[in-house]
């Protein structure tokens, strides 16, 4: 799809620079930074390639971590607001191709590498910084934005995630939106050649299945969800959420999380689920993820049920990864690559990365995106392992459940007054889908799901 311009954007008159600090793991800054160039668009700013915050626990130390020691000392470099080494944290050149984002964009909103000198602290220019507000509408930014530029020519935004409204925005800069998620941020040479030459490995081999399985530490521990855990396993995780002082919940219910569905499902229950929606032996299924907590212990059940199993380490040569290693947001756009181009995608658990992934496969013709349902198969697996369900019944209830769930084309569903709890712009961005009187054709009138 190509995005056409209103006007000759590369001639506007720029109202002062846009600074962005995007916070979180990969995925979530990529929003951010399609959010940010949105805004920058809107407002007529020249926007800065954005810095990727060095200080987020989402970011590049999660593959570094390998016990609860490690955290807590990121924990207290963090606390004193100490940035990570480069050894560890990716700026946005070693993940995106910074010269062709600058130059896709051209026609939409100026991008420069850095401020100019004269805003530079060592002139004793005070850069004013300032998160915006969440889910905001385009007159929040017109409106309590702009005006700041008269006075200050730089603008800092330290947070960046989610300050742009799913819904009722123009078409036009929801299509910046899109133009910048699938055509600009495009990954490093470096990052392309290996995720393309890990497609092609799977590929050969046959159909595969991209498996989300986000059953790492941090996300344990963030979700507080245990279940499956030992005493011992289940105390370290309680340790790591007390580790980070700005986590607000800290006495979390593992067994009332988990039947909320708010928790990713276990390796072991995952091997279950996709017996049950009709997945055979011979599937071979990728996994997309960081170090599984437990390791391969807690992989055998899956295993044993899927042997073609693989992952990007027993893929590839240890020389190829040893560049991208210590950097998991670089891993994780091997994962994101692969997740991509696989014939059915999976998540277990629904955050940042698997919502992404389901747009850009919405994006790629409705590719099958198998969007599971937690709280219906907690309930579902409780009951057949208690011998209420048989296996028989347990399979039809789970496919039963996921007839509509597995990535068709649908509208986003909005609900008023509640940005949070409706359908997330990026993982069904259908202003960037369909064009015109085309959209109730592909997506159906009676499709609509909006809550009012």
């Amino acid at each position: 799809m190509i995005w056409c311009s209103n006007s000759q954007r590369g001639n506007y008159t720029s109202n002062g620079y846009l600074k962005v600090s995007c916070n979180g793991g990969l995925n979530q800054m990529r929003s951010a930074i399609c959010d940010m160039v949105a805004v920058a668009r809107l407002l007529n700013l020249t926007l800065v390639v954005p810095e990727l915050d060095k200080t987020s626990f989402w970011a590049d130390n999660r593959y570094f971590f390998c016990s609860w020691h490690a955290i807590i000392f990121f924990s207290f470099l963090q606390f004193c607001n100490i940035n990570c080494t480069n050894s560890f944290c990716s700026t946005f050149e070693e993940i995106f191709d910074v010269k062709h984002f600058i130059d896709s964009l051209r026609d939409e909103v100026r991008i420069v590498r850095r401020l100019p000198k004269r805003f530079n602290r060592k002139y004793r220019y005070r850069v004013f910084e300032m998160p915006p507000v969440s889910w905001s509408q385009e007159k929040y930014y017109l409106q309590q934005i702009l005006p700041l530029f008269s006075k200050r020519k730089v603008l800092h935004f330290n947070k960046t995630d989610t300050r742009l409204a799913n819904n009722g925005i123009s078409i036009d800069l929801q299509k910046v939106r899109c133009r910048v998620n699938f055509q600009a941020l495009k990954f490093t040479p470096e990052i392309e050649s290996l995720g393309y030459k890990l497609v092609r490995i799977l590929q050969e081999r046959g159909p595969f299945v991209a498996l989300h399985l986000r059953y790492e530490m941090d996300m344990l521990a963030f979700s507080g969800c245990t279940h499956g855990c030992t005493k011992e396993e289940a105390k370290e995780l309680k340790r790591l959420r007390y580790a980070y002082p700005w986590w607000r919940e800290k006495e979390i219910v593992s067994k009332e999380r988990r039947s909320q569905g708010l928790c990713p499902l276990t390796p072991e229950e995952t091997a279950l689920i996709l017996l049950a929606l009709g997945f055979d032996k011979d599937t071979q299924i990728y996994i997309a993820a960081g170090e599984i907590y437990g390791s391969e212990r807690r992989l055998a059940v899956l295993r044993a049920a899927y042997p073609r199993i693989v992952r990007k380490e027993m893929l590839l040569d240890p020389g190829e990864l040893q560049q991208f290693q210590n950097h998991s947001s670089q891993m994780a756009a091997l994962d994101f690559m692969v997740s991509i181009a696989s014939d059915t995608f999976i998540p277990t658990y629904y955050g940042n990365m698997a919502k992404v992934v389901e747009g850009h496969r919405r994006y790629r013709g409705f590719k099958k995106t198998i969007l599971l349902d937690r709280k219906r198969l907690v309930e579902l697996l409780d009951l057949h392992q208690n011998g209420t369900l048989s296996w028989n019944e347990f399979a039809v209830a789970v496919g039963s459940a996921h007839e509509k769930r597995m990535g068709q084309p649908t509208r986003r569903r909005v609900i008023a007054d509640k940005p949070k709890e409706e359908d997330y712009f990026y993982a069904n961005p259908q202003e960037c889908l369909c064009e015109g009187a085309n959209c109730d054709d592909l997506l159906g009138p009676g499709n609509s799901s909006s809550i009012r």
